[in-house]
């Protein structure tokens, strides 16, 4: 196993890797560094929770130190797109954190907040720019940023930006953005039309994949209790209340679900709260904070709202619904098992989203352990007609409020 000095980085970042703790790299850092340090274009594939920020906000870095900063004002050399608030957040902190010895400055922009703290930042100028689609559109709109000079593009989570619709929004970004230049592209899931932009954008890149493509985390356990629909609620409090589980992240399909749960949740006296996009940034990041430090038991959340949240050794993820696409059950579980830590993973499985496990299978090339929980025995006497199945979800602009 390599060290972080093995890969000769600046001994800044050497500095600020130590700082954090960290000691070896992962599977995902020792094989990419390397190769994003030569200036090669990347198409990696990455689970959340495997140290991907680092494997490509390291070797930037380092890059950009070596570089003569020579650019004029709302002028970046490194932009980051990310497909949501939360974790462009993320990768800001980090960007900020390897390189606070380097000198190198870090901005980042997305909706939901004001847009004049935001300008005012890029007028003092920024190295490297974190920005979702929609807010780094606004602020090319309007001038306030330059995107000629970027030697480094980076599309985080990938497959989550086609799924949000975002395609449209990134193909109006590259046409402000020079040609020549090194893009790195890492998502947790591949499918067809993650592959067609990457044969657009990415130039004889080197393909990684340290784990099994649209694998899930091997540290997590994973559990499918049957359950019927009626009793999900009943269930999801007897679990965290007589297990004596706290900080569990709980998934729901819609806003007005994660809504309705976390006020179900209260009234049987588990503290919990809601976010999802129609909560405003304050809001969510007040949430999430008080999540981080154990003040609430139960964050009830949407996948959109989900994305970019890293909360250290969180080990319950309960799915109270099924996600209606398949690779969002990755990304969900992926929320837990970070850094080598354990976690598990609970399905809370009724009878009309069987199909949807099906999906889940199929890409997990495995089967969820599906069991009765004691006491909440499905009752199978009840007649059931499965619903009719949604069509595939176009790749349009994502409409939903507000705008990333």
């Amino acid at each position: 196993m390599k060290s972080f000095s093995s890969f000769g980085l600046n001994p800044v970042l050497l500095k600020a890797v130590d700082e954090q703790g960290y000691q070896l790299p992962t599977p995902i850092q020792e094989a990419t560094i390397p190769v994003v340090l030569t200036g090669q274009d990347v198409l990696a594939g990455a689970q959340t929770g495997t140290g991907k920020t680092a494997a490509f906000a390291l070797p930037l870095l380092h890059r950009l130190s070596e570089q003569k900063l020579n650019r004029t004002n709302r002028s970046v050399a490194i932009l980051v797109l990310c497909p949501t608030r939360e974790l462009a957040q993320q990768v800001g902190e980090s960007f900020r954190q390897y390189g606070a010895y380097s000198g190198i400055s870090v901005g980042v922009v997305y909706g939901g907040v004001s847009l004049n703290i935001q300008i005012k930042e890029l007028r003092d100028g920024v190295d490297v720019l974190v920005a979702t689609p929609g807010r780094l559109l606004d602020h090319l709109a309007r001038k306030t940023v330059i995107l000629s000079d970027v030697t480094s593009l980076v599309f985080d989570e990938a497959d989550r930006m086609l799924d949000m619709g975002f395609l449209d929004d990134i193909n109006q970004i590259l046409k402000s953005l020079p040609k020549e230049r090194q893009t790195l592209m890492f998502s947790a899931t591949f499918d067809d039309s993650l592959f067609a932009l990457s044969r657009r954008l990415l130039i004889e890149p080197q393909l990684i994949e340290v784990n099994q493509r649209n694998a899930a985390a091997g540290s997590v356990e994973q559990i499918a209790y049957e359950v019927d629909k009626s009793r999900k609620r009943e269930v999801t409090s007897y679990l965290i209340g007589s297990r004596n589980w706290h900080q569990v992240l709980i998934f729901v399909r819609s806003k007005k679900a994660a809504d309705s749960l976390s006020a179900e949740l209260k009234k049987d006296g588990i503290d919990a709260v809601a976010i999802h996009g129609d909560k405003s940034q304050g809001a969510r990041e007040r949430a999430l904070a008080e999540f981080k430090e154990g003040k609430i038991r139960a964050l009830v959340a949407t996948d959109v709202a989900s994305r970019g949240l890293d909360i250290q050794q969180l080990k319950y993820v309960i799915n109270y619904e099924l996600p209606h696409n398949a690779e969002d059950y990755i990304h969900r579980i992926g929320r837990t098992g970070r850094a080598g830590e354990n976690g598990l993973a609970v399905t809370l499985l009724s009878a009309d989203e069987s199909w949807l496990l099906d999906a889940i299978h199929k890409i997990i090339d495995t089967r969820l352990l599906q069991q009765w929980l004691p006491g909440f025995e499905p009752d199978l006497t009840q007649d059931f007609t499965p619903p009719a199945r949604p069509r595939k979800a176009s790749r349009k602009r994502y409409r939903g409020k507000p705008r990333s």
